[in-house]
């Protein structure tokens, strides 16, 4: 029978989210949890994680896993902290999902797919960087407060309402706090979790608490290619050896012409120089030049044009000298080193999971706006494993600066959607 015509399904569609079981009960706990979840976010905000540096944060996330109840709480071998709600599930087509049986390793014959909630560890500052938090007012200001500080005491009041009132749901839940989202981390922590063999292979979905906020329902993951180009030559005087291929010269050609390069509107697709340099000294030709690029799409073929048009006009200034220089058997060597790459994807809007955080949204009286963003999503997304981003509620701003604030306006609000969007799914 199709679910969607299903008389108990229509039933269920009619009916308020609040009237589901444990639902009041939850929404009612999670509004006095509100000054644990912010204490417990500003704790975590004050544990340095820079990029590969994580260790610490993870470790005293493992330690809140277990203090909020949770099970198998365990750290794989890239630094992600796993953990599931306590009760391995026992399912049979008769019976139907239900927990309480004794610890057992591994999932039980029959066990549904998992579904996987998910905030990252860590932030985009370097080692040393003061990440005290400082209250002025109702603002708390620290670097990484609300990226992803806030999903992390979101995942973790998730948790502990989950297992305080045992809230029934259909699925079992992995809640992993993952390494590597951000740069040059190259999301490797959600790499991880679904690689081959992996907790996340065979997932039902994947929800990603990422930031703050209530609009936005992330159903596009934004795909990119990050590159160093290194062009190398000879070098030489400036005066004496004038004539003889230029780094700079050539790879400055290399930028100007990225302005033609195919860069569609639909699906959004950008090309950016973000960091170049090169040369030594003022008076000699450099030996070498480097720049680093990051292209980006929602589509993944679009992505993959851009690259190869720019790979195409690295190639042509290799074989074409520029003006007032002279061919020589000094040719420019191209260098290319990968950086990051980051799939796109997308999850579609008529997938059960989008659907029930569209309604969870709406259910608190704010209107839905589905959009796009490179996050731990992608990895599912690009899979076929359906995959959103969710804001945990509150007001930010100056995310990856300094001057990162967090204000706890509708901090609530947002946990409790991410609530509603698993037991609406």
């Amino acid at each position: 029978m199709d679910p969607a015509n299903h008389p108990r399904q229509e039933q269920l569609e009619e009916r308020s989210p609040f009237d589901l079981p444990g639902v009041r009960k939850s929404q009612a706990r999670l509004k006095d949890l509100d000054p644990w979840v912010l204490e417990t976010q500003v704790e975590l905000t004050a544990i340095p994680a820079p990029p590969f540096g994580e260790g610490p944060r993870g470790d005293r996330m493992g330690e809140l896993f277990e203090q909020v109840g949770l099970a198998q709480v365990r750290k794989d071998e890239v630094g992600n902290v796993l953990a599931e709600l306590p009760g391995p599930w026992k399912y049979t087509e008769e019976s139907g999902p239900s927990a309480g049986e004794p610890p057992q390793k591994g999932p039980h014959p029959g066990t549904p797919p998992a579904l996987i909630i998910s905030a990252h560890l860590d932030t985009v500052f370097p080692p040393g960087t003061d990440v005290s938090p400082q209250w002025q007012g109702g603002i708390v200001r620290a670097p990484g407060i609300a990226d992803d500080a806030r999903g992390l005491a979101t995942l973790l009041a998730l948790g502990r309402v989950l297992t305080e009132v045992r809230t029934p749901l259909p699925f079992p839940l992995l809640l992993a706090a993952t390494v590597g989202e951000e740069g040059e981390g190259d999301l490797r922590g959600v790499r991880h979790l679904f690689r081959e063999g992996g907790p996340g292979q065979g997932a039902r979905g994947f929800i990603s608490l990422d930031g703050v906020g209530l609009e936005r329902v992330i159903t596009r993951g934004v795909g990119s290619t990050r590159l160093r180009i290194t062009l190398r030559g000879p070098g030489g005087h400036s005066w004496a050896d004038w004539g003889l291929p230029n780094p700079i010269h050539q790879l400055g050609r290399v930028v100007s012409s990225m302005g033609d390069l195919p860069t569609p509107d639909s699906p959004r697709t950008t090309a950016t120089v973000a960091k170049w340099g090169g040369g030594k000294s003022i008076n000699a030709i450099p030996q070498q030049a480097w720049v680093e690029i990051d292209l980006r799409s929602e589509g993944p073929e679009e992505l993959s044009a851009l690259e190869a048009a720019l790979l195409q006009e690295c190639e042509r200034v290799l074989t074409r000298p520029g003006q007032n220089e002279e061919s020589s058997p000094h040719q420019l060597e191209l260098e290319l080193q990968e950086l990051g790459r980051r799939p796109a994807g997308r999850s579609e809007t008529s997938s059960p999971l989008v659907e029930a955080a569209v309604r969870a949204t709406r259910t608190l009286g704010v209107e839905p706006r589905l959009t796009s963003a490179s996050t731990d999503a992608n990895i599912p997304m690009s899979l076929g494993i359906p995959a959103i981003t969710l804001g945990a509620g509150g007001e930010a701003g100056g995310i990856h600066t300094l001057d990162e604030w967090y204000s706890n306006e509708k901090g609530p609000e947002g946990i409790l959607r991410a609530y509603l969007t698993l037991v609406l799914l």
